[in-house]
């Protein structure tokens, strides 16, 4: 990877922090507190897209929670993230487009997160979306164009990128 040119370098686009809760409630509440407190963002709640009896969900149903984070508050908690996980993450958690995710099973494996016992112990994922620049050409509304083959991540970049910068 050629590191003088601007367009090449690897960017995080946006990190999304995913809790699936499964019911509506207190429980809900108590996982967004918990959202909010390790991310300082909002959270908005998911629904649910299927039915499934068994499980008691039905399209509408709010069953989780997600916060996306962009600029320096996704950089700073990445960091935190990676430090939960001992700086490890497996080759299988990056996809084709570059793109990578983890799991942490307990929100105080985070470094400077209390616990508290009326929240309880819940996990979360973390989803990391990568990007160069130039890929807003590929989201705008007017002229919308293909991105060429060779501007398009995969996953050894990205796994570089995470081994060089990221950890």
């Amino acid at each position: 990877m050629n590191e003088e040119n601007t367009m090449r370098q690897v960017q995080v686009e946006k990190v999304t922090v995913n809790m699936g809760v499964g019911q509506s409630g207190d429980a809900m509440k108590k996982a967004q507190t918990i959202l909010e407190m390790i991310t300082e963002g909002k959270a908005v709640q998911t629904k649910c897209t299927v039915k499934q009896p068994k499980w008691e969900i039905r399209p509408g149903l709010p069953i989780g929670l997600k916060v996306v984070l962009r600029g320096e508050k996704a950089s700073d908690f990445l960091k935190r993230a990676f430090e939960a996980k001992d700086n490890r993450l497996r080759k299988r958690s990056f996809d084709l487009q570059g793109n990578f995710g983890f799991g942490v099973h307990e929100y105080i494996d985070l470094p400077g997160v209390k616990y508290d016992p009326t929240l309880g112990i819940r996990g979360f994922d973390v989803l990391v979306t990568l990007k160069r620049p130039g890929y807003r050409v590929k989201k705008r509304k007017i002229r919308r164009k293909k991105l060429g083959k060779n501007h398009m991540l995969n996953k050894s970049e990205a796994v570089e990128f995470v081994e060089k910068r990221a950890i």
